[in-house]
């Protein structure tokens, strides 16, 4: 059942609360399965429909990997280029989270330039190095 339980959309839909951990009676741990079952999709290639999350992920990690933490405006911002398909609406489509944005902006929550941070060149490593471990397995 591999393929069926892999182009599944069911654990992309996992907020990460652990919720579901605390409460199980069994001491399963449905949150870590549920990301373990996403990374196995993503490295069998598997494109769930009906899901943005891994678009989400892999511009959090890019975010990381350029900055060395995460800038929100830049992570949102590629994120969203990523998901509309059409260039055409995607300004159109930026007008409604507009007001969001502005008030982020003038609370100073959402910088648009992003901070560098120390010991980037360290974490770069690590990610290698956990992607090379991830690769061996």
């Amino acid at each position: 059942m591999r393929d069926e339980v892999l182009s599944s959309n069911s654990m992309w839909f996992c907020l990460s609360c652990y919720l579901c951990t605390v409460r199980c009676p069994r001491d399963i741990k449905p949150t870590e399965l549920a990301h373990a079952l996403e990374s196995l999709a993503t490295q069998h290639g598997y494109r769930v429909k009906g899901t943005r999350t891994p678009a989400m992920y892999r511009s959090f990690v890019n975010s990381i990997r350029g900055n060395g933490r995460v800038h929100e405006f830049g992570m949102m911002f590629r994120f969203y280029l990523s998901i509309v398909p059409d260039l055409a609406t995607k300004p159109l489509s930026t007008i409604s989270m507009l007001p969001m944005a502005l008030n982020l902006l003038r609370h100073g929550r959402m910088p648009l330039k992003p901070h560098r941070s120390k010991g980037k060149e360290e974490l770069k490593q690590i990610l290698r190095k956990f992607a090379d471990i991830r690769g061996a397995q």
